[in-house]
This record gives C-alpha cells, sequence and structure tokens, in this order.
C-alpha cells in the first residue's frame, strides 16, 4: 500500500484570483525537501513557523515580475497536420463501470474511503448550506431528478452525514464514481493535477490512489463543495485546492523553469530536477448537454462539462464531437499547452467524439508554429460504460499507456 504523503496549507479565501497555495511547495526547492527524501516514510501536516511562508514569497515575486497581469494563451485554433489518423497507433479499450463480464480480467484493487469514527468534518470547510441539499425525490426540481435517482452512483457516499453536495452543473457534470476510480486506478502516480475539478469526482478518486492532488477550478462554489465531499471521502489532507483558471495556471507554471534548451520544443515537457506533476487530467467544459447534437448550448449549463443523461435509441446517429467545441480554448490548443507540462495524460471526453481528431493530437506544433510528429507513440482510447450505458471517452497519453510504460518518467 503506498505511502500517503499529507501536506499542511494555509487558510485562504476563495474569492481571491490570483494563482494560489501551490506554488511554493513545487517551484521553491529550498522550502521543503524533495519527495525523494520521504520514501518508505509517513509525514504529518507541517507547520509553518515564520512570518512569512515560501508561498508569500512566491507571490510577492510573482506580482513585483509582472505587473498584476495574468498569464493568458491565445484562443486560436493549431492547424492540424494531414491525416494523423493514418500515421500514429491507435488502441481502443472498453471498460464497463458496473459489471465486468470478463471473468479472466483481474479485479482492480482500489481503496474505498470511509468515515471513520475518529473523523470529523472541519467545521471551517463544512459548505453545508452553500447549495440545495436534497434527501428525497420530492426536494428535486424536475429538471434534476433523473440525476439525482443515480446520485450514489456520483457519490457511493451521498447519504453520509453530513452529505455529498452539487451545485446544478455538478448534477450534470461529475464522473460517476466506478467511472473516475478506473480513471484514478490507470494514473496512479505521485502527483496529479486535475485541471478541472468541479465538485470533486475525479479528484477524491486520484486522493486515493496518488501521492497528491492538485485540484483547479475556477468557481470558489464548487471549490468548496469538492473540498466538503472530500472530507466526507476522509481524502481532503492528501489535496490541494485552487481557485485558478487552468490556462493561466499552466502557462505561469511553465515560466516559472529556467530557460529551455534551444533543442525543446512546445511538446516536451519542462525538465525539473526537484518537483514535477507527474499527470495531468483533463475534462474540460464540452459546451453543455446539447453536445450530442452538435451545437454546444450557451445557457445556464452553458459550462456544463460532461452530460450524464441516460443513453436512448439510435445514440450512434449522434454528430461527432468537433475539439472546437471544447472551453474554454480548442481542444488540440488545451493538450498541446499540456504536453509541455508532462507526456502523460488522461483526456475525457464525450463518447461521440471524432476520433481522427484524438490520433491528430500527437501531430504537435513547437514555439515556431512547425508540424513536430512524435512517431512510435501511441493513444489507448478507453470506452467508459455503465452498464449498457456508454458515458464518455477517456484518451491516455505518454507512460500511461498500456505498453509505453517507459514513457511515464521522460
Amino acid at each position: 500500500m503506498q505511502t500517503k504523503l499529507c501536506t499542511k496549507f494555509g487558510l485562504w479565501e476563495f474569492a481571491q484570483e490570483r494563482i494560489d497555495l501551490w506554488f511554493a511547495l513545487f517551484l521553491l526547492p529550498s522550502c521543503l525537501p524533495s519527495y525523494d527524501s520521504f520514501a518508505g516514510t509517513k509525514m504529518g501536516k507541517r507547520k509553518s513557523r515564520t512570518g512569512m511562508t515560501g508561498l508569500s514569497r512566491f507571490i510577492s515575486a510573482l506580482n513585483e515580475g509582472e505587473s498584476g497581469t495574468q498569464p493568458s494563451i491565445s484562443t486560436n485554433s493549431v492547424d492540424s497536420a494531414a491525416s494523423a489518423h493514418e500515421q500514429n497507433d491507435f488502441t481502443m479499450k472498453e471498460v464497463n463501470g458496473e459489471t465486468n463480464t470478463d471473468s479472466a480480467s483481474a479485479p482492480i484493487s482500489i481503496s474505498v474511503a470511509t468515515i471513520s469514527k475518529k473523523q470529523k468534518i472541519i467545521p471551517h470547510y463544512d459548505a453545508t448550506g452553500l447549495v440545495p441539499t436534497y434527501t428525497n425525490e420530492a426536494m428535486v426540481p424536475d429538471h434534476l431528478k433523473k440525476y439525482f435517482s443515480q446520485r450514489t452512483r456520483y457519490f457511493s457516499l451521498y447519504d453520509t452525514p453530513p452529505g455529498c453536495l452539487l451545485d446544478e452543473e455538478g448534477w450534470y457534470s461529475v464522473t460517476p464514481e466506478r467511472v473516475a476510480n478506473q480513471i484514478a486506478e490507470r494514473c496512479r502516480c505521485d502527483v496529479v493535477l486535475d485541471a478541472f475539478c468541479g465538485v470533486g469526482g475525479n479528484t477524491i478518486a486520484f486522493a486515493k490512489t496518488c501521492e497528491r492532488v492538485i485540484a483547479l477550478d475556477t468557481n470558489p462554489t464548487r471549490l468548496a463543495l469538492a473540498r466538503h465531499n472530500a472530507q466526507i471521502y476522509g481524502v481532503a489532507d492528501r489535496i490541494e485546492f485552487i481557485q485558478a483558471d487552468y490556462i493561466s495556471f499552466a502557462r505561469a507554471y511553465l515560466s516559472s523553469f529556467s530557460t529551455r534548451s534551444p533543442s525543446s520544443n512546445a511538446s516536451t515537457p519542462p525538465r525539473n530536477k526537484t518537483r514535477k506533476i507527474d499527470v495531468v487530467f483533463l475534462s474540460p467544459p464540452w459546451g453543455g448537454p446539447s453536445y450530442l447534437s452538435g451545437s454546444p448550448s450557451h445557457d445556464i449549463v452553458n459550462n456544463v462539462a460532461k452530460d450524464n443523461l441516460p443513453q436512448t435509441d439510435g445514440q450512434d446517429s449522434h454528430p461527432t464531437y468537433s475539439f472546437s467545441s471544447i472551453q474554454p480554448i480548442h481542444g488540440k490548443d488545451l493538450f498541446t499547452l499540456t504536453r509541455r507540462i508532462t507526456s502523460n495524460i488522461a483526456y475525457y471526453l464525450p463518447r461521440n467524439t471524432d476520433l481522427p481528431e484524438i490520433s491528430d493530437l500527437l501531430n504537435a506544433t513547437d514555439d515556431h508554429g512547425r508540424s513536430v510528429k512524435l512517431s512510435g507513440e501511441r493513444i489507448e482510447v478507453e470506452e467508459e460504460w455503465m452498464g449498457s450505458k456508454l458515458k464518455a471517452l477517456t484518451c491516455y497519453f505518454g507512460g500511461l499507456v498500456a505498453g509505453q510504460e517507459d514513457l511515464f518518467s521522460r
């Protein structure tokens, strides 16, 4: 069983707009020893005894050096290289989140967190009251009843006091727990970044298999709900919740490294001798529940990431989903930016995503806009099923792909 590294982080306000709470642990090696020195040791929460922490020093320096502006990335699409579908190996795999009919396959070992008598919800982080709490169907609005009926699929501990919490978008977008557990098992590592954490479905699953989880979201309420839910599962001490836009966060993370070597390109992860992100999980907004029709909505659920609607007859007749519909930027731009952080990426996508577009992701572009073909690398596409219903696709890259584990540490 892997040792869990508990990290102490200070209290912070969700309303702050800066990238916060995390950089000191990753970017100031002088403040903390490397993870290697902790091997085989179970650590307690760290306490700061100085007036100004490494985080404060980093934020102060960042503010002085950047005149108060957030890094940004262009929303222009990256030109696609020709016919990547014919040039890259492509593997499809089907995973059923409810039943495994293949008796020969080895069972997945995933720890199940439950609340012990000693475990308590920290009152300051109890988000009860931030959003409506539903305990029976009579309390639920009509448009959410079909989701409420599946509440224990989303969170098996939904009814465990004080109860899991979801906002309206969370009901539409949270990943079913068994699917999240399957993805987390595939992404087992030291440090994983959940770029769009929402109400914490995937974040909680990652905390069961990884040493540390960095959870980002732009919505302070949603972050509060994610932390609340993580406490119910007993894994909140392994997660750092940060209110930040992933695009700005990634750009700031990359800019914090020393100048890249002339031979490096946009698809090459940064080299860092101390701390790094091992895996990035991308589950960006898909454009709303209407993604199956090929015309994303722009209403109250404009930022919905995933649709948990039950499958209907004719599910294969849906138009293919294009990366151009992904928010906040083109899906390929998002992938290219993330490849500069790590090659180990899990990309959670609609079930009707255009497969040639997925294959084309490995035809990256360098800093000068030139096409860079990453020959020899394969993509593994996993179908996520709940019973007889296909929910989504998870695309694995780099060392997460079966058979190319040697790429994990590159």
